[in-house]
């Protein structure tokens, strides 16, 4: 289960602007739980994780059930969950992963493509750091197939690039790791999420540090 901790790190700033689909006020919505999700995963201490990501989800919640048929908040609800269950690791966390794990499946039924495919990504992220039979439903190939279809919607993106750089590095393709990292840390800026940017180009650089290692 200390795969599972892995996760707090994982999901995701995954998206930039929300799509047209969402009502002003589900953009607000959006944008808050963006916000307060970088903050939480990069500013706040470990040890204050859990209960802010627990807070959060029930905020993302409520923002999915005014907008039941927005992609892009059932997205985000799915990452919150992700994290939450990171930061709580244990067996306990098997039951949010599975939520996630629903989230993001719905949000790919309503609109594969919202937020730049980041279902993809996330979903990807799940099947590769969550156990496989019988505790959970890991499944490295599936991770693979998602992340193909992650890149293909998203190819300069910097987080389908660094959690496939994250992948291939566990899968020891350390070559192909660290095309993917240098991919994600030339990635653009996304306007109003710096935070996230941040920190995620810190543990790209932490990722690829190690992959040099590997190759040398």
């Amino acid at each position: 289960m200390k795969r599972l901790l892995g996760l707090c790190s994982v999901l995701l700033a995954l998206a930039s602007q929300p799509s047209f689909a969402l009502s002003a006020a589900g953009e607000s919505s959006l944008q808050q739980v963006q916000t307060r999700w970088a903050e939480i995963n990069y500013q706040l201490p470990a040890a204050q994780r859990e209960a802010a990501f627990a807070k959060l989800a029930a905020e993302a919640e409520r923002a999915v059930a005014g907008e039941p048929q927005a992609a892009e908040l059932h997205i985000w609800h799915g990452i919150v969950l992700s994290t939450w269950a990171g930061a709580k690791g244990g067996l306990g966390a098997l039951g949010l992963v599975k939520q996630a794990k629903a989230e993001l499946e719905k949000a790919i039924e309503l609109d594969a493509q919202a937020l730049d495919g980041s279902a993809y990504t996330s979903l990807a992220s799940l099947y590769y750091q969550v156990p496989g039979w019988p505790i959970g439903f890991g499944d490295e190939d599936k991770a693979e197939a998602l992340f193909q279809q992650a890149l293909a919607l998203n190819p300069n993106g910097i987080d389908p690039n660094y959690f496939h750089g994250d992948f291939l590095l566990r899968q020891k393709r350390y070559g192909e790791a660290r095309a993917a990292l240098e991919k994600a840390l030339a990635a653009p800026a996304r306007p109003g999420r710096e935070v996230a940017d941040a920190g995620r180009r810190d543990e790209a650089r932490a990722l690829l540090a190690q992959v040099k290692e590997k190759l040398e």
